[in-house]
């Protein structure tokens, strides 16, 4: 198994480069590719996710294996539904057990041709594509988000349109609402017209050069080392991200303002890339209570950082936790405890820690092939030097070059694990792979 231990370094004061947002690349390739676009959009992710469906919409293969690539699941399983050819959809152990039936179901009722290969209401699939009618659709509000950006990014393709109607709560609305932004971007009509239904006229998609800002996801990261950091004059400055950003992970500034963390932008002007600076400005809330529901992706990030800082919580609105890379509700309960804290949770959708610790146990930090195990625990290693992270090559998923980050801001990081291969040539296999995704 291989494993990094890390080192912090005497003072943080650094610059990183952030990666593109995940979350806008895979929306634009699918618009590009509904589009009959010809040139990618400009600053793609390099992360897998993003690799996975450049491979899928470039070269169309009979077996598309997304691997294990959710969004890349539910974005290509809607593609492929309205373009033509038989293909069959797949990816790991772990995808072939994560739901996909809802969106399936809604696919059928529109008029696509969908089977299952395996067990009903998960990959793998065989997609036949064709025309779609589209017209009126009723679909759960308190599902993945995914599910609905993938039926919305085909709605201006089908003869009807689509008239969506999401029922119940609404959970990661930021997320939808992303996607509307995107889809009027291409030329897309796409708006919300009640306050839970949402229409999409049947006009095609304008093909367009598009450049995509850096993610407020990755920045979530070294927010929390800022936070972490014992040192008043720790500063990092992030690249590339923009003020009024429609991401929805970008209330990561807001919660951090809650955890001691300032924010500073190069100039206030909205919606252009800029370098944020981020400070401590030593002013925390006692307790911290938070509901993640339009944020799931972040709730790890601010798990670990409460618990670092010794700040109990209460966070709400985590039900879609346990079906992402794996269940992090389970997950973060076990690894925690590693670091001597006892985390509860309720309903299946709540984390609460109100101060009660155990004994550490020191052991390695397991990653459970989800990268946000590996990024959000790393910046414990502030508070605990020697911490280990085993299988950390889980990042690149989402930001491949950050254990090369890492080392750029001063961290040692030693490789451990079977065989004989050096930290540094670790870190740059990793680059080597992401620089080979496009």
């Amino acid at each position: 198994m291989t494993s990094y231990r890390l080192n912090p370094p005497q003072r943080l004061d650094t610059t990183i480069e952030l990666p593109a947002s995940k979350s806008i690349s895979n929306r634009a390739l699918i618009i590009y590719a509904l589009s009959g676009g010809q040139t990618l959009p400009q600053n793609l992710s390099d992360c897998d996710d993003t690799e996975v469906i450049i491979n899928a919409i470039r070269y169309m293969p009979e077996v598309i294996d997304i691997k294990a690539a959710g969004t890349a699941m539910r974005f290509m399983t809607a593609y492929l539904s309205v373009m033509r050819g038989t293909h069959t959809l797949t990816g790991t152990e772990r995808m072939k057990h994560r739901p996909i039936g809802v969106l399936v179901d809604a696919l059928l009722k529109l008029g696509a041709d969908i089977s299952y290969l395996g067990e009903p209401g998960f990959p793998p699939l065989s997609i036949t594509g064709r025309p779609l009618e589209g017209g009126f659709l009723e679909i759960c509000g308190n599902i993945s988000s995914q599910y609905i950006s993938a039926l919305l990014m085909i709605g201006p393709m089908l003869e009807k349109g689509l008239s969506l109607r999401l029922t119940g709560d609404i959970i990661s609305r930021p997320y939808i609402d992303l996607t509307l932004w995107m889809m009027g971007e291409f030329g897309a009509h796409a708006e919300w017209t009640s306050v839970d239904t949402i229409t999409v006229e049947p006009q095609p998609y304008q093909n367009r050069s598009y450049f995509i800002e850096n993610d407020w996801s990755a920045a979530s990261y070294w927010y929390e080392m800022v936070s972490i950091s014992d040192d008043p004059e720790t500063t990092v400055r992030l690249t590339g991200l923009t003020n009024g950003s429609k991401q929805g992970d970008s209330v990561t500034r807001y919660i951090f303002s809650l955890l001691g963390v300032k924010t500073v932008f190069e100039s206030k002007e909205e919606g252009v890339p800029q370098t944020v600076t981020l400070k401590r400005n030593g002013h925390c809330v006692p307790k911290l209570e938070y509901d993640f529901i339009n944020s799931p992706d972040l709730a790890q990030t601010f798990v670990v950082t409460c618990m670092a800082k010794n700040i109990p919580f209460h966070f709400k609105g985590l039900s879609t936790l346990k079906i992402k890379e794996t269940d992090r509700i389970e997950a973060l309960k076990t690894e925690v405890r590693k670091l001597g804290f006892v985390l509860k949770d309720l309903n299946d959708s709540e984390l609460l820690w109100d101060g009660e610790r155990c004994e550490p146990s020191y052991e390695p930090i397991d990653t459970y092939e989800d990268h946000r195990m590996a990024l959000a625990f790393a910046p414990f290693a502030l508070k605990q030097p020697g911490l280990m992270i085993n299988n950390p090559q889980v990042v690149s998923k989402s930001y491949p070059k950050f254990w090369e980050d890492l080392k750029a801001a001063g961290f040692e990081i030693e490789f451990t694990g079977d065989g004989l291969q050096s930290t540094d040539d670790m870190l740059a296999s990793h680059s080597d792979n992401s620089s080979n995704h496009l």
